[in-house]
């Protein structure tokens, strides 16, 4: 699926990593483990564009110039539950990010999102913002949560997703022009429930090992 907001990261590192997590005998803490693996290896490309700005520093040699990440950078905001399994592998490249959360939980019979939760830092309107969710499935869940980041004044986010369905892009996409989107994957479709084909099953579940 081609789209120009869309970024799909074909590394085969990633797809490999995919394949492990899509196996129903993958087990919970391998499952973690994954997750925050392939959140590590989006994040080093999702995030090339942080700015810098140049220092002055003495080397055992001599002095020179060099760049480093510039003022109030990041802030990772995952979408809970199951975006807090990307966070530590992206904090792993940037340990100074802030990090927020958001708590969305969708209607089984409507699909639709609902908040019961959301805790953002004070300065989160100056941060280049990327939001985690392991599956980007209808785009109800997206889409609130990046209105939440807009209201507080954010015109800088991208969406890191390890799995998309192509309905989800599509509704995201449309109501949210303006935000990049970054996924592993984009799988085929959904089915009736709401759940991406083939996908993975419920990443929540399985990350956390609840039924």
């Amino acid at each position: 699926m081609e789209h120009p907001q869309v970024t799909v990261y074909d590394h085969p590192l990633i797809t490999h990593k995919i394949s492990l997590l899509r196996d129903e005998n993958t087990g919970s803490k391998q499952f973690r483990e994954l997750i925050e693996e392939i959140a590590m290896l989006m994040g080093y490309e999702t995030l090339r564009d942080l700015p810098m700005e140049e220092y002055q520093i003495k080397t055992p040699i001599t002095t020179t110039t060099v760049k480093r990440l510039a003022g109030k950078k990041l802030a990772l905001v995952p979408i809970l539950r199951t975006g807090l399994g990307m966070v530590s592998g992206v904090l792993s490249l940037v340990p100074s990010a802030k990090v927020g959360h958001i708590g969305l939980y969708r209607d089984e019979k409507t699909l639709e999102p609902h908040e019961y939760y959301c805790k953002l830092p004070e300065d989160i309107s100056n941060r280049l913002v990327s939001i985690l969710d392991p599956m980007l499935a209808t785009g109800g869940s997206a889409s609130a949560a990046i209105d939440f980041i807009k209201m507080r004044g954010c015109k800088n986010i991208k969406f890191m997703s390890i799995i998309a369905a192509p309905e989800g892009i599509r509704k995201v996409s449309a109501n949210h022009p303006d935000v990049q989107f970054y996924c592993g994957c984009v799988d085929e479709r959904l089915n009736d429930n709401g759940y991406i084909v083939p996908g993975l099953g419920d990443a929540g579940d399985r990350i956390f090992g609840t039924k």
